[in-house]
């Protein structure tokens, strides 16, 4: 980690590290996962998956990621004024009463897929809600400020977001869960997130902006306007490239502190589960805080949402191992990707534990 990454880390919470994957790790991993009796890669990213959590449990084995919980973070945008959404600004307030009732995809998904959920309330319009067993009060607010005028937080909000959201993270690693996942709900974060891109990736508006909760072609010119106008207002907090600064102009207060509980996962060795579109945004600002982030990092799906593959190409160069793992077509949020991808991470690892090897097995290995 270079000194500036460090710089970064310690604004958010002093002594915050994210310690990179250990070469030795990597190649011990491999070098088992090519003893299994198959041929060699034949289980393709399983095995990539396998790898990287050898690596993150520090060489420990049986590989484990559970118990795994999703936390779906909720929070309201000032933007949603602008029109930029088919749907009003309450249904941020009304899907999180239905995540209360287990109404949403997300609740039947954890359910089916065997993770735990959360919902955190970040900063929905309305105020707090009253109390209940799946919900985590972590408000900063009753949403954002319209970031079309202005920033949508100030820089000191941004670094109460991220640091609630570390941890957050990390007192969850300590009550023993070995995987979170991250998702979100919030009218408008479309919009937000796409600036993020843009600002983040150095992409242009007409590049990334999509129809997000169902926008017809008529309201995606009129969010492309927003989002360039978002990305002018802000210029003077966007010119040197500070993502904190960067995620103060454009973010969102789910998005904020999504970023904080990824960079708390990695700071604790687990891996941390990344939704669509907008997950993926709050992700790209982590990562610029730390990239060291990556390694910790599981893309779950690409979004429907057309700008999300587009900002994953730019991210990731075409590595084919920091690509998303689905294609659904799946464009919903709330961490529904995540907890579907999450049966992924449990087959490589029990791959990994539970596969015999050539030796043991008395197999003969490939002679030519």
């Amino acid at each position: 980690m270079n000194t500036t990454q460090s710089n970064l880390l310690e604004l958010i919470l002093p002594g915050l590290s994210i310690a990179p994957l250990l070469e030795k790790d990597l190649d011990a991993a491999q070098t088992h996962l090519d003893d299994l009796t198959k041929p060699q890669g034949s289980l393709g990213r399983l095995e990539d998956l396998a790898q990287k959590l050898y690596a993150m449990s520090g060489g420990q084995t049986p590989i484990s990621v559970s118990p795994a919980i999703m936390l779906t973070v909720a929070g309201d945008h000032g933007v949603a004024d602008q029109g930029v959404s088919p749907f009003p600004k309450a249904v941020t307030r009304q899907m999180v009463q239905n995540f209360f009732n287990n109404g949403a995809a997300v609740n039947v998904l954890c359910c089916t897929s065997g993770m735990d959920l959360r919902v955190v309330d970040a900063g929905c319009d309305g105020g707090p809600y009253e109390p209940h067993a799946i919900l985590i009060e972590r408000r900063l607010g009753d949403g954002t400020a319209d970031m079309s005028q202005g920033p949508a937080m100030s820089r000191e909000t941004c670094l109460k977001g991220l640091r609630m959201g570390v941890e957050l993270a990390q007192q969850l690693a300590d009550e023993g869960y070995r995987c979170l996942g991250v998702g979100e709900m919030g009218i408008a974060n479309s919009t937000s997130g796409t600036a993020l891109y843009c600002a983040l990736l150095h992409l242009h508006p007409e590049q990334i902006t999509g129809p997000g909760a169902g926008a017809n072609a008529d309201m995606v010119h009129h969010k492309t306007g927003i989002v360039r106008k978002a990305l002018e207002v802000n210029e003077p907090m966007l010119r040197d490239g500070d993502p904190i600064s960067t995620l103060a102009a454009l973010g969102g207060f789910e998005i904020v502190e999504m970023a904080g509980l990824m960079l708390g996962a990695a700071s604790r060795r687990l891996p941390v589960l990344v939704d669509g579109f907008i997950c993926s945004a709050a992700y790209v600002a982590a990562l610029h805080i730390c990239p060291q982030l990556a390694d910790y990092a599981v893309l779950s799906h690409a979004s429907a949402e057309p700008g999300h593959v587009r900002a994953l190409r730019r991210l990731t160069g075409g590595d084919t191992r920091n690509t998303p793992l689905l294609h659904l077509n799946m464009r919903l949020g709330e961490g529904t990707g995540g907890a579907v991808a999450y049966h992924l991470l449990r087959c490589a690892a029990a791959v990994y534990n539970g596969m015999a090897t050539f030796s043991s097995a008395g197999v003969a290995e490939k002679t030519c």
